[in-house]
């Protein structure tokens, strides 16, 4: 039975034409299949940029250069065949979601291997989301309607969440960093202790200097 497309999700509609008029200009020898290798190599990137974070933080730049990769893959391989009126519904419907689990797995068990993260928290994410994906495969054959996302959230909104809580860890990593350097800083040069006032005398020199001015006439 094939299921009737409902994309309810925030973003969908500019996605949808933003993806239809990229996929009207690329050249022919681009296919569904290769952008589906892409979206696949995208994946693999990601989570290996994200596990390679320990090394360096400029790897999680990578992770979120590689994330837009696997959107681009990912997003405009059934949009391709669509505008090109290449449609194979089930093999289509078949790869698309193995290589989404494939996809969700690689990037989860690369966040998990991160320092940022912990590898037990990373897999029970993952696990979340592909039990998700399983209730929207299954709607789609109980009621006939595909379902790409839970009310406003679909995999576009996912991948921005994702980006902007690496973007925003960043941050905050360098804050805590800028913190620590000025406190150890403190430490090895404390602010100068104000003393006792000093007393004034005709004998000291500002205390001579103090007479002359109040004996100059005006």
């Amino acid at each position: 039975m094939a299921a009737r497309r409902e994309l309810t999700f925030l973003l969908a509609e500019p996605e949808r034409r933003l993806l239809r008029g990229i996929a009207t200009r690329l050249p022919r020898w681009v296919t569904s299949d290769g952008l589906t290798a892409l979206g696949v190599v995208g994946a693999l990137g990601t989570g290996a940029a994200y596990a390679l974070s320990t090394l360096s933080v400029a790897w999680l730049w990578a992770a979120s250069a590689l994330l837009v990769v696997q959107w681009f893959g990912d997003s405009l391989d059934g949009t391709l065949a669509r505008v090109r009126r290449a449609e194979r519904p089930r093999y289509g419907y078949y790869l698309d979601h193995i290589v989404d689990a494939f996809s969700t797995a690689a990037i989860g068990a690369g966040i998990g291997l991160s320092p940022y993260v912990n590898l037990g928290v990373a897999l029970a994410g993952v696990l979340a989301y592909l039990i998700l994906s399983i209730n929207v495969y299954l709607e789609s054959q109980a009621f006939g309607v595909f379902r790409l996302g839970y009310s406003r959230i679909g995999p576009t909104e996912a991948r921005i969440v994702l980006v902007a809580a690496l973007v925003a860890g960043m941050f905050v990593m360098v804050a805590v960093r800028i913190g620590r350097n000025l406190s150890a800083l403190g430490r090895l040069e404390p602010p100068p202790t104000a003393g006792p006032p000093r007393h004034l005398t005709t004998t000291s020199p500002e205390g001579y200097l103090l007479k002359h001015e109040a004996m100059r006439p005006i």
